[in-house]
């Protein structure tokens, strides 16, 4: 009976768990470690040739001067798109959930970017900063938008930025949306009573009650942000003379363009970790920020 109950058990488990587990062997855990076995290698993608080289893929990464400047863009690059997405989410979703008519299609409004694939989004908005505001910036003497930003090494930094961080903004916006309704209302309502403005409900109420969904966003937004490549080929394509090369993107060049793809591996591993090391210290220390609702 014991034998019957285990295999019908193990049956059902198969079934309905079978092809996840397929799934996360086949598309994750397999490629990931045959991936790592290959950054002990100098394998060739042409012919699949390899010999192995012990650690010297990994000396050589870190005396890549160009993947650590490069590294360094990087970093920069998400400190910048995480606040600046993180931000305006949250006082979209606060504004957004004050209950005023039209607020479902704002949000509709404000997601729909989420939806547009990075190098769609890429295109259209190189079309943006590099012909409609440079003729709207000489038609009306902006002198901001008066030349292109996309030719312009500091300039061009930032419109990556705008643009990641307007990508990111819906998407966080429906998680914050989510941890706002969250906050019980009467513990506003007695903390107006009490005299507390609008700024001090927000800070001594609003955001460690909603402590959850900003350690949520925060993993992601930087998550997302470290592993861009796609909007970074449409909009700058590493340019003006490879000052926006994000190190994803410089991973992919080294595999596929320079077929070194040892070395592209092994960068994609140490940048692998850095996400990693970053993304779950800030998760760590921003869970202390969570309290009770």
């Amino acid at each position: 009976m014991t034998n019957k109950k285990f295999l019908h058990n193990t049956g059902t488990f198969l079934i309905f768990g079978g092809p996840s587990i397929f799934a996360f062997f086949a598309v994750v855990l397999i490629p990931f470690l045959f991936g790592l076995y290959l950054t002990f290698t100098n394998w060739d993608v042409r012919s699949g040739d390899h010999t192995f080289l012990g650690l010297a893929n990994y000396v050589e990464v870190f005396q890549d001067k160009t993947f650590l400047t490069q590294l360094w863009f990087t970093l920069k690059y998400v400190l910048f798109t995480v606040v600046i997405a993180n931000v305006a989410a949250f006082f979209l979703a606060f504004a957004l959930t004050s209950g005023f008519k039209g607020q479902q299609l704002l949000r509709t409004g404000f997601f729909t970017p989420n939806l547009i694939g990075g190098l769609v989004l890429g295109y259209l908005w190189q079309l943006l900063f590099s012909q409609v505001l440079p003729y709207l910036g000489q038609k009306y003497g902006w002198a901001i938008f008066e030349t292109s930003w996309l030719t312009d090494t500091d300039k061009a930094f930032w419109a990556l930025v705008i643009v990641s961080a307007w990508q990111l903004i819906g998407y966080l916006m429906i998680i914050y949306i989510s941890g706002l309704m969250s906050v019980p209302v009467d513990v506003i309502e007695a903390a107006g009573i009490d005299g507390a403005n609008g700024f001090a409900k927000i800070r001594k109420i609003i955001l460690p009650l909603s402590a959850p969904a900003i350690v949520i966003c925060i993993f992601i937004s930087i998550s997302r942000s470290f592993l861009t490549y796609d909007l970074n080929l449409a909009l700058t394509k590493g340019g003006p003379f490879n000052s926006t090369e994000l190190s994803s993107y410089h991973v992919v060049q080294k595999a596929f363009l320079s077929n070194e793809y040892g070395v592209g591996q092994s960068e994609a591993v140490v940048l692998f970790v850095i996400v990693a090391v970053i993304a779950l210290t800030q998760a760590y220390f921003l869970k202390k920020l969570e309290v009770e609702a």
